[in-house]
């Protein structure tokens, strides 16, 4: 899993590339990312399957703000990238959320 942050000169927005691959990504049908980016919703930001295998998706996101997200593999598994910027509690009490900081 990995997290790429790109700033536009342009524009005051950071194009993120999530990239989810390794055991979970081999073993899910499809992916995608949810975060209170997207309402959390699991059909926003599909990620697209690669030749070896991963998963890839580049979001344009609002530059200097802090983002929760999850990646949500076959719609029902709820997976953490290692690499976010930080993890706060769920609302629901029942794991983590990942923390983006663009």
């Amino acid at each position: 899993m990995s997290i790429r942050k790109q700033y536009l000169k342009s524009r005051p927005v950071c194009k993120v590339t999530f990239r989810l691959a390794g055991d979970s990504a081999q073993a899910a049908r499809e992916a995608a990312i949810a975060g209170d980016f997207n309402a959390w919703s699991l059909s926003a930001h599909p990620m697209k399957r690669q030749k070896n295998g991963a998963f890839m998706a580049t979001l344009d996101l609002e530059a200097g703000r802090e983002y929760q997200f999850r990646y949500v593999l076959d719609r029902r598994t709820w997976e953490n990238d290692p690499e976010a910027d930080g993890f706060v509690p769920t609302p629901f009490g029942d794991g983590h959320n990942g923390v983006l900081i663009t």
